[in-house]
């Protein structure tokens, strides 16, 4: 093939499924599935399931992390407890024994100082031990250091995991694309699959990297400081788990009001990029028929909807961190009066209470990371529900396990009893049969949506048949591998497409080993080369993907010039040169006549004085063949054939 599915026709002008107009497109109907969180999240993680070894590998590094941390506030707290029991000490008479100074102390009536006293291991007269103090600061960095860098480690893991599932899941969707049938695309606004492919996923990327890492960080801090915690006091432990389903309970109804608000998030942004695309692409005719406003207030539409959503959804999953600060701060408060009153009475020790207020702001922290993850995990989840839509989306009937081939090709076409329609109540195509001999030239006209560039689309499988059958040399296409029968036949459309590159590299798209003295031969078969000879770069003129630096009739010369490369044993002509002046078409003509040499040939033609030498001419109407034959034939039959040509040549003729 000389070019991609997309040049297929588009609605029934063109035999083609219904559409509505950019209007309405805009309007119609969704194809995504009901919204499913919980299914669609689940599948993710079952994306992960490659990854299982690196994900273990990830959650150990975070485990020995987690537990460093978790260590180092019991760590500070033990030089705190050097430097307050040394401060203490400094205070008693030396020399003196403990068990005397306590029993001073109560006989001058201080026994709460006596009972702090007693708990605390002191030296009277001592002092502050600073060797010792230094020996835990540094056992406290070293921890902190080897934290952090099995941190580092882990999130290089995580990233592993996710970039390599979403290498995985872009090759997926890569991999879906070639399998959908075109009916897909034709309902499908092109910016809004394009978002699916790139916004969804980069999205669903960022979601992921930062959701794994944090939620598997915060769960086991949440574990490991819960068991330090009640290791030094139980009673503040359960002071400091009150606020735990009050932080749950808020989570649960802010993160339940912002989910739809994703869904809708995700959903205008790809409605919106699909109007931009189509907008972007058709700015000369938005331009030319006055509907510059009309699309302008078509995106502001769209645009605000966007805006609506987006801040609905940011504003009130935002609303999760500052709720759970506040549930953070009253646990702190509760935690540092309780702390004070048992120091005091000497049930636990000064460094014991700094562990546990640390340890409360450890505890309270990821359980407000998970939480804000409601706005991570729901944006994600619902990017990847538009993801799955599209993987899940009905495909084109696979190719046979083992598929027919064909080494030579003649060139022998039949349709024999062929029916179709795009829609099951309204047939086109009704028990058509046709049999075009190896060599010929056969010329389908007609009124427009007669069905003429349904015909061919069936030849190329874009669509399946309702019934009878299409043979390629007595071989029943439907037995042959897509691949293998579009790669022996040749396609100019109407709409030329070229890609980003040079003209050299859009010629040589239809045979990639091609070598340059080819690409000049096919160029100066198809008078290509003499207008390419006038471009300061030549051959190595780089074009942009809308063809911009060439005319419109140049853009179809390369088109035409790609397909007489490939040297395809059928070749389909659709309205190939409609896009040039009337010199250019006969220049062509002459070229097609050498293209057509040898090789079967199915012309779409309007212009009828362009296929007066055809072999045989289909004249369609309403899906079936009404006239064939002959120009000639035809023409003395004064039928359908001759109505159409004595019209066309009125026209030429008032013109």
């Amino acid at each position: 093939m000389t070019t991609p599915n997309r040049e297929a026709p588009k609605g029934p002008a063109a035999g083609g499924p219904p559409r509505t107009g950019p209007g309405a497109w805009m309007a119609g109907p969704s194809l995504e599935k009901p919204s499913n969180f919980t299914e669609s999240g689940k599948r993710l993680l079952r994306s992960l399931r490659p990854e299982r070894a690196l994900i273990v590998i990830g959650l150990l590094l975070t485990t020995v992390s987690v537990a460093l941390t978790v260590a180092g506030p019991k760590i500070l707290g033990n030089a705190t407890d050097l430097i307050f029991n040394g401060a203490i000490s400094s205070k008693l008479p030396e020399g003196a024994d403990k068990e005397q100074v306590v029993e001073g102390l109560r006989e001058r009536g201080d026994g709460d100082f006596a009972d702090m006293v007693s708990s605390m291991d002191v030296v009277p007269g001592e002092g502050i031990d600073f060797g010792a103090v230094g020996r835990v600061l540094l056992i406290a960095l070293a921890i902190y250091l080897a934290a952090s860098l099995l941190a580092v480690f882990q999130g290089r893991v995580t990233t592993k995991v996710v970039q390599r599932a979403m290498y995985r899941l872009r090759a997926q969707v890569q991999a879906k694309l070639s399998r959908l049938p075109l009916s897909y695309f034709d309902r499908q606004q092109r910016g809004e699959v394009l978002s699916r492919v790139t916004n969804d996923i980069d999205n669903l990327s960022q979601s992921m990297q930062q959701t794994l890492s944090m939620a598997a960080n915060s769960l086991l801090t949440i574990v490991g400081v819960l068991a330090m915690m009640l290791w030094i006091s139980p009673l503040l432990a359960l002071v400091a788990l009150v606020t735990v389903p009050l932080s749950m309970i808020v989570a649960a109804k802010i993160g339940g009001r912002s989910k739809p608000q994703f869904i809708q998030q995700w959903a205008s942004t790809g409605k919106l990029n699909a109007h931009i695309e189509e907008m972007y692409t058709g700015h000369t005719l938005v331009s030319v028929f006055g509907r510059r406003d009309e699309a302008a207030e078509t995106f502001t539409e769209q645009n605000d909807k966007l805006y609506q959503a987006s801040f609905k959804a940011q504003f009130i999953s935002g609303l999760i961190q500052p709720a759970m600060m506040f549930i953070g701060n009253v646990n702190y408060v509760l935690v540092a009066v309780i702390g004070g009153l048992r120091v005091a009475n000497g049930s636990l020790s000064l460094g014991d209470v700094q562990a546990f207020i640390q340890y409360s702001r450890q505890f309270t922290q990821p359980l407000s990371q998970l939480a804000s993850m409601a706005n991570l995990v729901q944006s994600g989840v619902a990017s990847a529900e538009r993801v799955f839509g599209l993987l899940d989306a009905e495909e084109q009937r696979p190719d046979l396990e083992e598929p027919a081939t064909l080494e030579h090709v003649e060139g022998r076409v039949a349709f024999e009893r062929v029916n179709f329609s795009y829609k099951e109540d309204e047939p086109l195509i009704e028990d058509l049969s046709l049999t075009v001999e190896p060599g010929q030239t056969v010329a389908i006209v007609g009124p427009t949506g007669a069905g003429k560039t349904t015909l061919v689309n069936l030849l190329m499988r874009f669509y399946e048949l309702n019934g009878g059958r299409i043979t390629l040399d007595g071989v029943d296409i439907a037995r042959m591998s897509r691949a293998d029968l579009r790669s022996r036949t040749g396609m100019v459309l109407q709409d030329a497409w070229l890609f980003g590159g040079t003209i050299a590299d859009n010629i040589a798209y239809g045979n990639a080993g091609a070598t340059r003295e080819r690409v000049l031969e096919a160029a100066k078969a198809t008078q290509v080369d003499p207008f390419v000879r006038t471009l300061p770069d030549g051959y190595d003129t780089v074009l942009d993907e809308e063809g911009g630096t060439v005319s419109a009739g140049e853009k179809q010369l390369i088109t035409i010039a790609r397909a007489f490369l490939a040297e395809p044993a059928i070749l389909i002509l659709d309205e190939a040169t409609s896009s040039v002046d009337t010199r250019t078409e006969v220049l062509i003509q002459r070229a097609m006549r050498s293209l057509r040499q040898g090789r079967t040939s199915f012309v779409i033609a309007h212009r009828l004085s362009t296929i007066r030498d055809a072999d045989l001419i289909l004249v369609m109407e309403g899906g079936s063949i009404v006239e064939q034959g002959t120009h000639d034939e035809l023409i003395e039959a004064n039928g359908a054939y001759q109505r159409l040509y004595a019209a066309q040549f009125a026209e030429a003729v008032t013109t």
